[in-house]
């Protein structure tokens, strides 16, 4: 099925005169990022251009800015390293495309994972540690009848994920082998809590040596399958037990539960499964904070992870200058259905792609890849209105702003880029990055409610661009 954003790229790449995706009539990709001119891929707020590569380069020359407005690259600064952008594969995501005709998912896993021609390059996954709320029921890896209980963990399984999760991403890792993945549990088995429940509770101390097991178990069960977790958060939003399913756990407990048996239970298995803090909103920096200035517990942290339903993106910078060689994350948000193009489109580029990297992060996630045109599945009490990246229904796709949001970065600041330094004239948010190949690659917002004409100037050369009002361009030379 070739959708309209496909056939206007292929149509872009043919007048461009690119190789790219196989277009008929191409001859050859060398030369595609001369130094003298930059690759413009825009996106409009009306949709009149939805991640389309324009067809006419921008040239650089030697002229003086033509503007005010001038964005000044100066890649001899230079920041952290980015592990990629992506979202969060849930259990109801893998359900909709395991439900797919195979020809179906192959081309929008394709789309979404392949680095090629029109496809997208998504290089980083989340995926829950037993269910989240957006599966259709709540599960662990070691659910017990009432009143017993598993201390070594051994009627541990993946069962529940058997069906559509593993074998989904199984189908991701065969487009990109190296695609990075973190793990995030809701809630231990309701066995190990306070009240018994999937929903809220606390784990119980007599049973963090067997949740720090249960841990081991997961990566290693995982990589049997041939699946590498390269991280986990100890557990995801862990000030909001109101969900289903959920867990309350105050910085002290998690401090406690990671230096005296997470990290001490990783080491003794040879874990290399990088450990993360927190991973809830940017209001409460002291949560991580707090843990990292334990040192028995820091030496076993990799980082901290952060979600922006509370608090200004700007903390991540605070937990980073605490403690800077530890490194921050953002792993989670949501759009709320139906979604609003224009403001989503502006506030999560904004805030997230641009403003997450500029305040440290190595990574930015958006929450939910897919759901079904109502919003499911979802767990009794779980969310009602998250918006996926993708509405499939059947073999039918939808493509959100989420979709696009991630996308001006994920196709071209590639893992392993590095953040370079970027001024931000008024109402043009942006981040520059070099990528391992040596492109340059700055995504750049017009914030403001008029077009904007402006200039990126790199090494003395400078190059004229115009933004119409809430539009998002990628330059890439």
């Amino acid at each position: 099925m070739i959708h309209s954003l496909k056939k206007q790229w292929v149509h872009t790449l043919l007048i461009g005169g690119l190789c790219l995706g196989g277009a008929v009539g191409c001859t050859s990709n060398k030369g595609l990022f001369s130094k003298n001119e930059a690759d413009l891929w825009l996106t409009n707020a009306d949709k009149s251009s939805l991640f389309q590569k324009q067809a006419q380069p921008l040239a650089f020359s030697d002229a003086a800015a033509t503007t005010s407005s001038v964005i000044d690259i100066d890649e001899q600064q230079t920041f952290q390293t980015i592990d990629g952008f992506g979202y969060t594969l849930t259990g109801g995501s893998a359900y909709h495309l395991h439900k797919m005709t195979p020809a179906a998912r192959a081309e929008i896993l394709k789309e979404l994972f392949g680095t090629d021609g029109n496809n997208i390059g998504v290089s980083y996954l989340r995926v829950s540690i037993g269910a989240s709320d957006l599966d259709e029921k709540v599960f662990s890896y070691n659910d017990l009848p009432e009143g017993q209980t598993d201390p070594n963990l051994e009627k541990f399984s993946l069962a529940p994920d058997r069906a559509f999760l593993l074998p989904v991403l199984k189908e991701i890792l065969a487009i990109n082998p190296k695609i990075m993945i973190l793990g995030s549990p809701w809630s231990p088995p309701t066995w190990m809590k306070t009240n018994n429940n999937s929903k809220g509770g606390s784990l119980k101390p007599e049973w963090y040596d067997a949740y720090a097991k249960y841990f081991v178990k997961y990566v290693q069960e995982m990589a049997k399958e041939g699946i590498t977790i390269d991280a986990i958060t100890v557990q995801n939003e862990p000030l909001h037990p109101g969900n289903n399913p959920s867990l309350l756990m105050l910085a002290p407990d998690q401090a406690v539960f990671v230096k005296n048996h997470l990290g001490p239970a990783f080491q003794k298995a040879n874990i290399k499964t990088k450990i993360i803090v927190y991973d809830h909103n940017l209001d409460r920096p002291d949560y991580p904070i707090t843990i990292l200035n334990d040192p028995e517990a820091k030496k076993y942290i990799n980082g901290s992870a952060f979600h922006l339903y509370g608090g200004k993106i700007e903390a991540m910078s605070e937990v980073h200058n605490a403690h800077p060689d530890k490194n921050v994350y953002f792993t989670e948000q949501w759009i709320g259905a139906p979604g609003k193009f224009p403001g989503d489109l502006k506030w999560h580029v904004r805030e997230l792609i641009i403003g997450a990297p500029r305040n440290w992060s190595r990574n930015v996630l958006e929450w939910n890849l897919a759901a079904d045109p109502q919003q499911k599945p979802h767990t009794p009490g779980g969310c009602t209105e998250c918006l996926g990246a993708l509405t499939i229904d059947g073999d039918k796709v939808i493509r959100n702003p989420a979709y696009y949001v991630i996308a001006h970065a994920s196709k071209f600041v590639r893992p392993g880029s590095v953040r370079i330094a970027s001024n931000v004239p008024t109402d043009l948010p942006n981040v520059a990055f070099k990528t391992p190949k040596g492109e340059r690659v700055v995504i750049v917002l017009n914030n403001s409610d008029a077009a904007q004409t402006f200039n990126i100037r790199h090494k003395g050369k400078t190059v004229a661009a115009t933004l119409n009002a809430g539009a998002v361009g990628t330059y890439v030379w």
